[in-house]
């Protein structure tokens, strides 16, 4: 039901059919949880691109913002703290934020 409504909102705001789909999960799921979240997508018709836990969803997030402001790449050190869910964990990446052009 959950991903139905993202679906229709999401298809609202871009006025265009949606197909495929990255959802994030919290960084505590287990494989089972994971797997049932990717199971969820087929309903509302969507198509599985990737899962990915929220720390590095927001990491990832953290390096297309840092993207557009930079037009060199540099590996950076990123430390991320997830403090959603009611729980507290921490993720630290070595990433490389390239700039190619999009």
């Amino acid at each position: 039901m959950v991903l139905n409504k993202m679906k229709e909102i999401a298809e609202s705001y871009l006025r265009s059919v949606v197909k495929n789909a990255v959802v994030t999960i919290p960084a505590y799921f287990n494989d089972s949880q994971c797997q049932f979240t990717k199971d969820a997508e087929v309903i509302p018709g969507l198509n599985d691109m990737r899962v990915i836990n929220e720390p590095t969803a927001a990491a990832i997030a953290y390096g297309l913002d840092k993207k557009a402001a930079n037009t060199t790449s540099e590996k950076k050190n990123v430390f991320i703290f997830y403090l959603g869910g009611g729980t507290f964990s921490c993720d630290q990446k070595d990433w490389c934020f390239k700039n190619t052009g999009y």
